[in-house]
């Protein structure tokens, strides 16, 4: 599931707030560790999408393998996701 730009700056001002409530943190400026808060989340989504291309590059150059063997394209899309996803240590 994707998050929008309005659902990532919502979730991130949640986070920022939970973590001064509960006093884990303490923040002088307010708008920039939330800005720091929104660009991580982003960059996280941005590196999972650019792993999704990676594995349909990898899955279509296979793609007449994955049909002679009946082999469901889902299936293999996960596996080899989650594989590069651990070598690269990207939070899926």
């Amino acid at each position: 599931m994707r998050l929008n730009k309005n659902q990532i700056e919502h979730l991130s001002f949640t986070i920022l707030r939970t973590l001064i409530k509960e006093g884990k943190i303490l923040v002088e400026d307010r708008s920039r560790v939330l800005q720091e808060i929104v660009n991580l989340i982003s960059e996280e989504f941005l590196k999972e999408d650019k792993l999704d291309q990676e594995v349909r590059e990898i899955l279509n150059k296979h793609i007449d393998e994955i049909r002679k063997g009946n082999i469901e394209y889902q299936t293999m899309f996960k596996m080899i996701k989650t594989k590069l996803a651990k070598e690269r240590n990207i939070v899926i």
